[in-house]
């Protein structure tokens, strides 16, 4: 296990550099062309390791193509990282937010989310290759990568599990797993999330020659929003963000329509849908006499984790030990796309390297403002930390 540190700090160099090539490539979501290229110069990268790319357009044409990469036959390991950033060209252009080293972080978009994470995936499969090629050459791998994992959508799940007709032996998300005073975190849960809009639809009215007669949507829709939020109940892990709010039109008239989004986030699957249900039962006439919709607009199913997830992270905490990496497993309530892989194989998440500040371009040491970095030395230690616990679980498995 030792000589995987050492492999992947010779091959360090590389690995940023290849890193360095993509975050200099804006691959905000609907930018296209540049997710596209970006998917081009990864496949370039994993080439020499004997994987055959495979591009598949997502199903909303505005963004670009998921990429796969294929080595080997029967069940792969799915190592599973994104194409696309948060980051619009302009964003990055204002606030010269580019590759930049400075006092052991590198700050760039995408450095730790998540081209980090496949500048990860490649120190993992060279060391491999290199340290024991008999396994690399032994086990069936698939990188998937996404190009629209910051809008979260279930095309891509999808793709991955059609080229995994029989099945996969893990599921590794190569999101960022921070490093601290505790150890080395990789995440075994998240939750899930519904997204709703309401409407409320009043009557309107002159506001000063005709008030009593109209019905005020912006009040009747504001009266059930303190409610709603209280079903947030933390004791089981649920939130309610009441995110939007708009109505009414001019000061002199009495408002007839408002309009609220929220979400809800749960880890436990039933908490979730009990809350939703919640939700939707003020859908009718509010007690002033508004029409009350209620529209749900999204769901992700959540990752309760389970009792495979248990054994593969058990496989991380006694690399960890052995590697005197200790190893922490954590819920999270951000998504990811093991919100929907996890029902293809055991998965695990926080598998990319340590970093921070992930969606922030803003830079400034007059402010304090921070942005996006990956921590280079952490790369290293958490390829052999991967690649040690993906030993104990293929022996295992």
């Amino acid at each position: 296990m030792l000589n995987y540190l050492a492999a992947a700090h010779r091959h360090l160099p590389e690995a940023l550099d290849w890193l360095r090539r993509m975050v200099e490539i804006n691959t905000f979501t609907t930018h296209r062309q540049g997710v596209n290229q970006l998917g081009r110069l990864t496949a370039e990268c994993f080439e020499p390791l004997g994987f055959v790319a495979e591009s598949v357009p997502a199903v909303i044409p505005a963004y670009g193509d998921h990429l796969f990469l294929r080595r080997g036959d029967g069940p792969p390991v799915v190592l599973v990282t994104h194409l696309d950033t948060v980051f619009p060209a302009e964003e990055e252009i204002r606030h010269d937010f580019r590759w930049r080293e400075e006092a052991g972080r590198i700050h760039g978009p995408g450095t730790v989310d998540n081209k980090g994470g496949t500048a990860l995936i490649w120190l993992m499969l060279r060391v491999l290759q290199e340290v024991c090629p008999e396994r690399f050459a032994a086990t069936s791998w698939l990188i998937a990568a996404n190009a629209a994992e910051e809008v979260v959508g279930s095309d891509f799940a999808d793709c991955t599990r059609g080229r995994c007709p029989s099945g996969a032996r893990a599921v590794l998300v190569f999101e960022g797993g921070p490093r601290d005073a505790s150890g080395w975190h990789v995440v075994g849960a998240r939750k899930g999330r519904l997204e709703y809009r309401l409407e409320a639809e009043g009557r309107a009215a002159h506001a000063g020659s005709a008030f009593s007669q109209g019905i005020n949507a912006v009040v009747e829709l504001a009266a059930l929003l303190p409610g709603l939020a209280g079903i947030g109940d933390p004791a089981r892990g649920l939130t309610v963000n009441v995110a939007t709010c708009h109505g009414g039109t001019v000061l002199n008239r009495v408002p007839h329509a408002a309009s609220a989004e929220l979400e809800i986030r749960a880890f436990d699957p039933a908490v979730l849908a009990a809350a939703g249900r919640a939700v939707e039962a003020v859908a009718g006439r509010s007690p002033g006499g508004a029409l009350i919709r209620v529209e749900r607009l999204g769901r992700t199913r959540a990752w309760p984790g389970d009792d495979a997830t248990r054994r593969l992270a058990e496989c991380w905490q006694a690399a960890g030990a052995e590697l005197g990496l200790p190893v922490v497993v954590e819920a999270r309530g951000g998504l990811s796309d093991a919100n929907y892989l996890h029902d293809l194989a055991p998965t695990l998440d926080g598998l990319g390297p340590a970093g921070g500040n992930a969606h922030c371009s803003e830079h400034s040491a007059a402010t304090g403002k921070q942005s996006e970095y990956v921590e280079p030395d952490s790369l290293a230690p958490k390829a052999a930390l991967n690649l040690a616990a993906l030993e104990h679980w293929l022996e295992d498995a």
